[in-house]
């Protein structure tokens, strides 16, 4: 989101020169560049005779090719290459000159032929805008807070059994019990299933399946069809109408209604685990038992809470500073962003192993809000870190990388592991620096406090 500046390269003092910068429209200018091509006679001839000790050609030796084939074969293409070299550096010279700020790179267009006395060319460039920070005075924000109680932890911790869960066959006895004298299926239960599906008495492409297994009341199946599930025992069958939405995913079959024989092979009921200390031992908690395990429940409901709240926060306070501040936004970055969204985009479909994703289409026009927003906000936090002295520290960095390497089992390893590669410690800088932008702004504005349960903080968008 940062490092929106320009490096501009070395140039000579005989390259500058003053050149009348005219303003096409907000960010928009353009600035013609003239030279003599007699000033790239010297760097010709260079190029072309390290050319020419490369060259091949039939009936002469490496390096021993005649000055007039090298030219003919290389001449224009050297021409092209000097003069678009001479003019960016002209470009960059005069962008440095006058102290320009540039958003991305240029467009050269040449007005001359390749062999005119007088080159010249055409820049078009967009330049960075002038931001206006509002007043953070006028803002109001929600601080959230959230205490996590025993019942949270109980919650948690319910979750963390189900994810154990075993079923046994109801009615038999086993070392867990028999799940009750009810053998019907109930809510919970893991159902073992044949069925089939007809549609105007003809069966259909996926309509039918044997030993299907699904549970009832996780809504894996449309309701119809666990409603007549409930209630049967193993061996018994029934035929039931079903009625597909209109939306449903399978074409074929969306908006009919199909009837469905089912058949009960048999009735699971959930063994979840007891709340022990072999049920923390099988979570790796080796010493304390079950006040070990509830105690690093807390400290991860706690990590949990505060990496939400943060998110909130940042999202609320980035949304004001949009809001705030005016600016307008250089095409060329926003486009520079669609690019790289659509890249980003792109690689998360290999990831996921998607079929061609290296060519599929992408259209770069579904980021453009995203790709505004972004680059917007960049140039709103460049401004705002440059005015109050809101750069990241290497302390804080520090700081930053040790908390986040304290939840690994090693976290000595994860901080080398960040400190390894720059694009890590950049990502870390790019945190801290937007840490560094919300306590500030929050020092400003209005903070409103907001207690609210954990179920209502994971809620919240």
């Amino acid at each position: 989101m940062f490092g929106l500046g320009f490096t501009y390269p070395d140039f000579n003092e005989e390259t500058r020169m003053a050149a009348q910068i005219e303003n096409l429209g907000l960010l928009d200018r353009k600035v013609t560049l003239e030279f003599a091509r007699a000033d790239l006679v010297k760097a010709r001839d260079e190029r072309l005779a390290k050319l020419g000790k490369t060259m091949k050609a039939p009936g002469f030796r490496p390096g021993k090719v005649p000055k007039n084939m090298v030219e003919k074969q290389f001449g224009m293409q050297v021409d092209f290459e000097l003069q678009y070299d001479k003019a960016t550096e002209l470009f960059y010279g005069v962008a440095q000159e006058d102290k320009i700020l540039l958003a991305g790179q240029p467009r050269l267009d040449p007005k001359s032929e390749l062999d005119a006395d007088k080159i010249v060319f055409d820049v078009y460039f967009e330049v960075l805008p002038e931001v206006k920070i509002g007043d953070f005075t006028k803002a109001e924000v929600t601080q959230y807070t959230t205490d996590i109680s025993d019942a949270e932890i109980d919650r948690a911790l319910d979750v963390l059994r189900k994810q154990q869960v075993h079923y046994h066959p109801r009615g038999e006895a086993g070392h867990h019990g028999d799940g009750g004298a009810d053998t019907a299926a109930q809510a919970g239960d893991q159902a073992v299933i044949d069925f089939v599906g007809k549609i105007d008495g003809v069966e259909f492409a996926g309509g039918k399946a044997e030993n299907f297994e699904y549970v009832l009341g996780e809504g894996r199946m449309l309701p119809e069809f666990e409603a007549a599930t409930l209630g049967l025992k193993a061996g018994e069958s029934k035929t039931f109408p079903l009625s597909f939405p209109a939306d449903y995913h399978g074409k074929d079959v969306a908006g009919k209604t199909a009837d469905f024989t089912i058949t009960v092979k048999s009735v699971n009921w959930a063994h979840l685990p007891a709340i022990d200390d072999a049920f923390a031992l099988s979570l790796g908690v080796t010493e304390g038992g079950v006040a070990k395990m509830r105690a690093e429940v807390k400290e991860n409901l706690d990590r949990e809470t505060k990496r939400r709240i943060t998110s909130l926060l940042k999202g609320e306070v980035m949304d004001k500073l949009n809001g705030l501040c005016e600016l307008d936004v250089p095409k060329t970055l926003v486009a520079q962003e669609q690019e790289r969204l659509v890249d980003s985009a792109r690689q998360d479909l290999i990831q996921r192993g998607i079929p061609n994703a290296k060519d599929a289409p992408i259209p770069a026009e579904m980021f453009a809000e995203q790709a505004l927003k972004r680059v917007r906000l960049g140039l709103i936090l460049s401004e705002l870190v440059k005015q109050q002295g809101l750069a990241a520290t290497a302390d804080q960095i520090k700081a930053e990388i040790d908390e986040q390497a304290a939840t690994y089992e090693d976290p000595k390893e994860v901080v080398r592991w960040f400190y390894s590669n720059p694009s890590r410690l950049k990502d870390m800088e790019n945190l801290v620096l937007e840490d560094n932008v919300i306590k500030y702004f929050t020092s400003k504005a209005k903070v409103v406090d907001k207690a609210v349960t954990f179920e209502e903080l994971s809620k919240l968008n």
